[in-house]
């Protein structure tokens, strides 16, 4: 139920911002209003807003998919708010590094839960690394191998620096995702090494 509170709130903050340009603005991320104004909610309410339909569309489904298998861990672990924190943690974590070094650009602004949802995934894939992918819903591979080819583009696109994806959040949202659920359950480790050794396909 949790996922699919998040997944109705997004939505509707979405939409709602596709028609106000005003409350875009109001919840973006947007480095002057954090350093000068002090609005540090802008650090979570930039994830409940999308570019467009396809990228909530894209961000949407993948939370449903993997965010129901996170949400029964982090519940189990952490209790009834454990899966509200860890995706809140991942929108602030994934976006961290890119705010602190645009502090001073009063051009950069950014949008969009795809960090959390890099967190919820990668988190997955501790559990089911070799479960099946669908790559442009279309082509099957391994969760596994979808991370290291995830990762790869990634950084290779972040250090070219073009386009308006904002990949060092894609990458830092993977990394929180993998390290804070160790860190919750540190044998899971083992189990993913275990697993790696067993392929399934």
């Amino acid at each position: 139920m949790v996922t699919l509170i998040i997944i109705g709130i997004t939505c509707v903050v979405s939409f709602m911002a596709f028609n106000n340009q005003r409350l875009m603005n109001d919840l973006i991320l947007w480095p002057p209003a954090i350093e000068r104004q002090r609005e540090y909610y802008r650090l979570v309410t930039y994830g409940a807003i999308h570019a467009d339909f396809g990228h909530l569309f894209v961000n949407m489904l993948t939370l449903f998919f993997f965010g129901r298998v996170m949400e029964g861990f982090y519940t189990h672990t952490l209790g009834q708010f454990g899966f509200v924190l860890f995706y809140l943690g991942g929108l602030i974590v994934s976006i961290l590094p890119t705010y602190l070094s645009n502090r001073g650009n009063a051009n950069y602004r950014s949008l969009g839960a795809s960090g959390a949802v890099s967190a919820v995934l990668f988190a997955s894939i501790l559990f089911q690394p070799w479960a099946k992918l669908y790559l442009y819903f279309a082509i099957p591979i391994p969760a596994i191998l979808y991370a290291v080819l995830y990762v790869i583009y990634s950084i290779y696109m972040d250090r070219r620096g073009q386009g308006n994806v904002n990949h060092s959040a894609h990458l830092w949202g993977a990394a929180y995702g993998v390290a804070f659920t160790l860190m919750v359950q540190p044998e899971r480790l083992s189990i993913f090494l275990d697993q790696l050794m067993r392929p399934r396909f």
